[in-house]
């Protein structure tokens, strides 16, 4: 997962044609560190697609431009339009993990 440290790479990443994910988190963030222990598997089924993270605590008005509240966050983008946000309170599992992108996207 590469990660984004400007908003000038955050603009041009999220213009993608094609969907782009991007895992908001932060250092202190005991449950970014439970995502990061099954991730890898989502990656895999999922590698299709380009992955991002982004420190909400660097780039906080990236964070509040795109309603992040809570952390982690996933949300997809294509063509500069936010076309999911899969919020903190329903991001603790790979079940509600994999959910959300069995909705929102194709497995290829």
């Amino acid at each position: 997962m590469e990660k984004i440290t400007t908003a000038e790479q955050f603009q041009q990443i999220i213009q993608s044609e094609q969907e782009v994910l991007v895992k908001f988190f932060a250092d202190w963030c005991p449950d970014c560190t439970r995502m990061n222990l099954f991730i890898g598997d989502i990656l895999e089924e999922y590698k299709a697609y380009k992955w991002y993270e982004l420190n909400k605590d660097e780039l906080p008005e990236i964070a509040e431009q795109h309603q992040v509240m809570g952390i982690p966050s996933i949300l997809i983008f294509k063509n500069g339009e936010k076309l999911g946000h899969l919020h903190s309170a329903n991001a603790k599992t790979p079940e509600q993990v994999q959910e959300f992108l069995q909705e929102k996207l194709a497995v290829s």
